[in-house]
């Protein structure tokens, strides 16, 4: 939570990051990255992020950060 509202969480095995309108473009530009989308409907801010590419600590830190 970040300031009463998620920034982040887990579904399955990718981690969904709130990253803001602005930082979308070069969020998904990132390996692993994808756009999140609830039933087809693209949620504009987020991005999921394969569990693959946050195995290290070092690469969740700078996911969550974005």
């Amino acid at each position: 939570m970040f300031g009463g509202i998620a920034a982040a969480g887990v579904t399955g095995d990718e981690l969904m990051v709130r990253v803001g309108p602005a930082a979308a473009h070069t969020a998904l530009a990132r390996s692993g990255a994808r756009v999140f989308d609830i039933n087809g409907r693209r949620m504009r801010g987020w991005v999921v992020v394969a569990g693959s590419a946050v195995t290290e600590d070092e690469a969740l830190g700078a996911r969550i950060d974005e």
